[in-house]
């Protein structure tokens, strides 16, 4: 999710009946034809998300072996970002479009799955979705925002993006795990100890192209690569002889159009995940979703707000308490419809920057996902290699934030490093931030600082504290 640049403001027009100031587009000095250009540009620089986010649930497995199925994610994520960004419109009158969390979904999918059935992990999400939603309308979410220092914050970010970049190495056979660990010094390496094969060739150069589209700042890059890439993919499957190209071979479908499969709609167990873990790694999990979602969900509503010039003489987002609650119910929807935690995009600055000032451009996005329910066939046929190179970039653009880091600073600076390294290192972003929380907690206690520590980090800390000692503490219980 990627930052551009904003147009200038558009003149004063003139009203145009009631669906002009209903959606005050004239107020705001745009037109129709700014706010449906502004529609069209957030949506094909967001639409990467249709192919990603199949790929990263559906490479997945849960703890009983399950794997969801990409059409049926395909369409869950098209469908839930489809209704939450009309709803964002109308209801918070912002050129602000939602669709599936990349992070959010590593977390279902990598961290949360192979812990309890996915029904159990989806259920998760809607109990996130369902606090958040309590957390605005009590005005606790401003105060835990609070609480957690900006660095840590920053640092999330940056380590979810190594993670997610990580992920996309991997799932595309650039990197592997040595199958013989124990009798080698290193626990991964590049391909087979050489890149080999055709599926490679294509992610190494999705990854050139992706990065160059990047550097000349063209709107949709991501998109655009994925798009190049899957086009030579299914031209390399069609002359050469390729052994495999892992979960997804390109070929080009019989029928490109399809009715949407709505297989995943309500299958979610709400309190599931309480039978299969105990409820300390449960609210660990849950606190790892909300933390993911929030801070994500405010910097951007704020940022995409400022470039559009629409915050009020105070500085502060018209009408935030009712865009949060809806980023809130966007995450219920995400977990119902089985496609994980749907949340505010930052690409939302690329319809901005088209002249998009109201929530009539997010009628026009939700309005093209919801076309894009019936061509699940051509998101489906995207192979891993060419699909992943995007996540490189994203782990890229997450990455950026780390130099608002104060890295001369060791009390921020190393609970920050630790957050950021442990997540890839280990493999679970539950970790990265429980370690830097820890760090955190004891480097401002033993600095004769407690003061300077909320108390609901204290309690957080506490949590992750005892997470990281659950072994050794259930045998001084006695709990098995």
């Amino acid at each position: 999710m990627y930052k551009t640049e904003a147009g200038p403001a558009a003149p004063p027009a003139r009203s145009g009946g009631g669906l002009d100031r209903f959606f005050r587009i004239s107020e705001r000095g745009s037109t129709y034809g700014r706010e449906v250009r502004g529609g069209i540009a957030t949506f094909f620089t967001m639409a990467y998300i249709l192919v990603l986010n199949p790929i990263i649930l559906g490479s997945a497995k849960d703890k009983f072996g399950d794997q969801l199925d990409p059409a049926q994610l395909a369409t869950a994520t098209a469908l839930v970002a489809a209704v939450m960004t009309v709803v964002m419109g109308v209801g918070g009158n912002l050129p602000l479009a939602l669709a599936a969390g990349l992070g959010l979904n590593a977390v279902v999918a990598f961290q949360i799955a192979p812990l309890m059935a996915w029904d159990d992990a989806m259920g998760l999400v809607v109990l996130e979705g369902l606090l958040i939603c309590v957390l605005v309308m009590t005005g606790l979410r401003e105060a835990v925002m609070h609480a957690i220092p900006q660095p840590l914050k920053q640092a999330i970010s940056v380590g979810i993006g190594l993670f997610i970049a990580f992920i996309g190495f991997v799932d595309a056979g650039f990197v592997t795990r040595i199958p013989d660990a124990a009798n080698t010094t290193v626990p991964v390496q590049l391909g087979t100890g050489t890149l080999s094969g055709w599926p490679i060739l294509v992610f190494c150069l999705g990854v050139l192209v992706t990065i160059v589209l990047l550097a000349r700042k063209v709107k949709g890059a991501i998109l655009i690569s994925i798009v190049l890439m899957t086009l030579l993919s299914i031209v390399i499957n069609a002359l050469a002889d390729v052994k495999s190209w892992g979960l997804t071979t390109p070929a080009l479908p019989d029928n490109p159009v399809a009715a949407p499969d709505f297989g995943l709609l309500g299958q979610f167990d709400l309190l599931g995940a309480f039978g299969q873990v105990t409820v300390l790694t449960v609210v660990l999990l849950i606190f790892t979703l909300i933390l993911s979602d929030f801070f994500d969900t405010m910097g951007t509503v704020v940022g995409v707000t400022a470039e559009a010039g629409l915050l009020d003489e105070r500085g502060q987002v018209p009408g935030l308490s009712r865009v949060l609650l809806i980023d809130g119910a966007a995450a219920v929807a995400g977990g119902a419809a089985s496609s994980s935690s749907a949340t505010t995009y930052v690409e939302s600055a690329a319809g901005v920057g088209e002249g998009a000032r109201t929530g009539f451009a997010s009628l026009v996005t939700g309005g093209l996902f919801a076309l894009a329910l019936f061509f699940t066939p051509l998101l489906t046929m995207v192979p891993m290699q060419a699909a992943s190179p995007a996540l490189v970039a994203v782990g890229f653009l997450m990455m950026t934030q780390v130099r608002h880091i104060e890295w001369d600073r060791y009390d921020v600076a190393i609970p920050a490093f630790l957050t950021i390294t442990v997540m890839p290192f280990t493999y679970s972003i539950t970790n990265g931030i429980g370690a830097g929380f820890v760090a955190y907690v004891v480097i401002k206690a033993c600095l004769g600082r407690a003061r300077e520590v909320h108390w609901l980090l204290w309690g957080t800390a506490a949590l992750f504290l005892a997470y990281f000692a659950i072994s050794p503490l259930q045998m001084l219980l006695g709990v098995k």
